[in-house]
């Protein structure tokens, strides 16, 4: 149900192969969910523009059912931008990360939701 989604200017060429299974080994980690729920969808090539220039950086969101909080989310930030910043060359003041807390019933799943699964 995790799903973590980074936006970035850094060219998809540039971004390992390997880093969106790296962070879902990441979220699952630091949220305590189950492997087999994350997500990560991570999109270069993007037209985007921090401060007005160019230089290398990053939109994320990390969307889960629950596992988000004020305290929670600091943990979270560590963990991605750790993840994040060696791999696109991203510095910590070029990328915002996003906390969505969804409710169990907005998040569709096997034909039905997380409501019905989670009970």
């Amino acid at each position: 149900m995790p799903h973590l989604r980074i936006e970035t200017n850094v060219p998809q060429i540039k971004i390992p192969k390997d880093l969106p299974a790296k962070l879902c080994q990441v979220i699952a980690k630091s949220l305590g969910k189950p492997l087999g729920y994350c997500v990560v969808t991570l999109v270069g090539d993007v037209n985007m523009s921090w401060g007005g220039t160019d230089e290398p950086a990053a939109q994320a969101t990390l969307m889960s059912i629950g596992g988000l909080g004020v305290e929670q989310n600091k943990k979270h930030s560590k963990a991605i931008f750790d993840a994040v910043i060696p791999e696109l060359g991203i510095t910590e003041d070029r990328m915002y990360i996003l906390f969505n807390n969804v409710p169990s019933s907005d998040l569709g799943y096997q034909s039905t939701t997380f409501k019905d699964i989670l009970g």
